[in-house]
């Protein structure tokens, strides 16, 4: 990345302002903006988050915020209540009060004789989730969003229930917002009213863990905020980004066909990663981006921004398989709206371990497996973040326990952009089950690199309210998998592989189950984009990355990082385990030591699928001269065949005294899950 440090503006920063909002309460705000905002007003952008603006989120913030303030904007960086510095307690995601406070937060700052009275909102992930969020509730001032690795579908297209299946990042992000929603604030910046606060946390926090199962189908607490249940409510234009590698592939296409609102989407090879910091790379000018967006929507600037495709999205080349990759091969491809004219669904039917020509109608045949619960140990993290290397491995061991259709070695280039899609006519042997359906391009040595997948809980094929199977009856279901855009080489074969599990991806069914799929009668679809194409993207359409200098931190204890995978044919454990420890890191403009260890693993026992255990620790320290305070949270989820039983523990410590302890130990019923 470029570090610039000559901005059209000069800028100040004002490190701590409190906002009021509507109950009295006070959020925490950072605040970047022109010297000569003092005397000519400019449009303000808010990014609002819970990941602590004064030391977590602090590096990043000062290497595009300073940036887009320099270009004439006032930044403002607020930590939602209950984080940071911010009053009250963070009791869950997306909540009313949340967004609420967000409308009172851009009214504020259209009142401030800095702004001019227009306001931006931006973010990645929860950042950006706000942003959609808030603009679907109209507030006068917000007139454009930027919005990176998000969903309009909180159930089925987050870390909660993929298809109406479990995930195991359910257990693991709960896990990450219980420690982040039990860190204190700072006295250097709230006094000694530090500690009233942190035990004000401490005491009203609940494992979100609990929440989340309580909520196994398509309710109204996924309803709300759930933006794809009303599109038509997003009034103002959106810029939306995301990476193939990420968690959130699917939302920005979502958004290009169903919202009516000027909209442009980025599609890059990214992990769970602004486009400017994109791995794997390339990397690419993001920020300038965002402030031609901005120009624009907010100055009124006759720019050009909308010129071009609607969606620019990075054309993958065929790689080996591997956890992680510092560039993936490709080029950049263009559509001018969405559904693009020039993909066409291309269905291939299903035969006996073949997939088919168009024109071919298989012979008649019933295929079964019953997928150990082995099968998704290399499977990679369902949102990627590239480190510890955490993408999908060779698929050949897991093909070992799915029923797998190849094609025939390709003889000319295919090229798909879109989600591809399996129609199965299909039986089971259990009243629950689901369907893992995986897209691998195999190489000529057999190597087999995962291009994308889908989960299907079969109870939920026929809408949000789950019944249970007929064991035996035959069923049609239609397993859709992520967006991506993917080259198949001459030479290469396509696959298609599914299992009836993927742990601990997914969370397993309550027993074994035999799947038998139905020839014909079964077809993969992909959304083929021919190779010659007018829309082609000529040249490199985005600049260097490029961003102000970053804050100065300091590592004194060295991080680490892990991702291994064991099996005992002793006992025939298997277990996954997953270290993200980050040191500790001295931040020098505050003189403050953070440290993050987070730790996760994942537990079976040969094929008894109610031995599955997952578990999310994590420890989060901060000191500064003799004050040194940690939170210790630990949360344990087990199942059996009709319950999930949640484990929780919340320890915090000043020094090595422990002076907060609470333990959560409940049953929740299973929902057909």
């Amino acid at each position: 990345m470029r570090h610039v440090t000559s901005l059209p503006y000069a800028t100040k920063e004002e490190q701590h302002v409190w906002i009021p909002v509507s109950d009295g309460t006070r959020l925490a705000a950072r605040i970047w903006r022109p010297v000569s905002s003092d005397d000519t007003p400019v449009p303000a952008v808010l990014e609002y988050i819970p990941y602590r603006r004064r030391d977590l989120t602090s590096v990043r913030d000062s290497v595009h915020h300073p940036y887009i303030a320099g270009h004439g904007y006032a930044c403002v960086r607020v930590d939602i209540r209950g984080t940071g510095e911010s009053e009250g307690v963070l009791r869950d995601e997306y909540l009313e009060v949340e967004q609420s406070d967000a409308e009172d937060v851009l009214a504020w700052l259209a009142e401030q004789p800095w702004c001019d009275g227009r306001t931006g909102m931006m973010g990645i992930s929860w950042g950006a989730f706000a942003a959609l969020q808030v603009a679907a509730r109209r507030p006068p001032s917000l007139r454009a969003i930027v919005v990176s690795s998000f969903t309009d579908d909180r159930y089925a297209d987050d870390m909660h229930y993929m298809g109406g299946c479990l995930l195991s990042d359910n257990l693991a992000e709960a896990g990450t917002m219980f420690a982040y929603g039990t860190c204190p604030p700072d006295p250097a910046l709230v006094g000694e009213r530090w500690r009233g606060m942190w035990l004000e946390r401490l005491e009203n926090t609940r494992p979100w863990v609990l929440e989340w199962l309580r909520h196994q189908r398509r309710d109204d607490y996924w309803r709300h905020a759930s933006v794809c249940e009303d599109y038509a409510a997003v009034d103002v234009p959106v810029l939306a980004s995301s990476g193939w590698a990420d968690g959130y592939s699917n939302a920005v296409t979502r958004l290009l066909e169903h919202l009516d609102v000027p909209r442009k989407g980025l599609i890059g090879p990214w992990s769970h990663k602004y486009p400017h910091l994109g791995q794997p790379g390339p990397a690419i000018g993001y920020l300038q981006e965002v402030v031609r967006w901005w120009d624009h929507w907010l100055k009124g600037a006759d720019n050009g921004v909308m010129d071009g495709p609607m969606l620019r999205a990075w054309m993958q080349e065929s790689v080996p398989p591997s956890t992680s990759y510092e560039e993936r091969p490709g080029r950049w491809v263009g559509e001018p709206s969405w559904p693009s004219p020039h993909v066409t669904p291309t269905e291939l039917p299903l035969g006996a371990h073949r997939i088919h020509r168009p024109d071919e109608k298989p012979e008649e045949t019933e295929l079964t497996v019953q997928s150990p619960l082995s099968v998704g140990q290399f499977a990679g993290k369902w949102a990627s973040y590239n480190a510890p290397p955490d993408l999908p491995y060779d698929q050949r061991e897991e093909d070992g326990g799915s029923m797998v259709f190849d094609s025939e070695p390709l003889t000319e280039r295919v090229e798909i952009l879109g989600a591809p899609t399996v129609e199965l006519e299909l039986s089971v042997s259990e009243p629950v089950a689901m369907v893992a359906a995986r897209l691998s391009d195999v190489a000529p040595d057999g190597r087999a690199t995962r291009v994308t997948y889908g989960l299907l809980n079969l109870t939920r094929a026929g809408g949000d309210e789950p019944e249970p199977l007929e064991p035996g009856r035959r069923y049609r279901a239609t397993v859709q998998l992520n967006g991506v855009a993917q080259v198949f080489p001459p030479g290469h074969r396509v696959r298609l592989s599914l299992s009836t599990s993927y742990w601990p991806l997914a969370w397993p069914p309550p027993r074994p189950v035999l799947l038998s799929v139905y020839a014909p009668g079964s077809a993969l679809t992909l959304p083929v984009r021919p190779v010659a194409e007018s829309d082609e993207v000529e040249g490199e359409p985005f600049g260097e990355p490029e961003g102000t200098e970053p804050i100065r931190t300091r590592q004194t204890t060295p991080p680490e990082q892990r991702w291994e995978v064991s099996r005992n044919l002793v006992d025939y454990g298997s277990s996954l385990e997953i270290v993200k420890d980050g040191g500790t890191v001295h931040f020098e403009d505050i003189d403050l030591d953070v440290r993050r260890r987070a730790y996760e693993r994942y537990d079976s026992v040969a094929d008894d699928f109610t031995s599955a255990r997952g578990e999310s620790e994590w420890t989060m320290a901060f000191s500064r001269g003799d004050w040194n305070v940690r939170t210790v949270t630990r949360t344990v989820l087990r199942c059996t065949g009709t319950e999930f039983v949640v484990h929780a523990t919340l320890d915090g410590y000043e020094g090595d005294d422990r002076v907060f302890s609470r333990t959560w130990n409940e049953t929740l019923p299973r929902d057909h899950v």
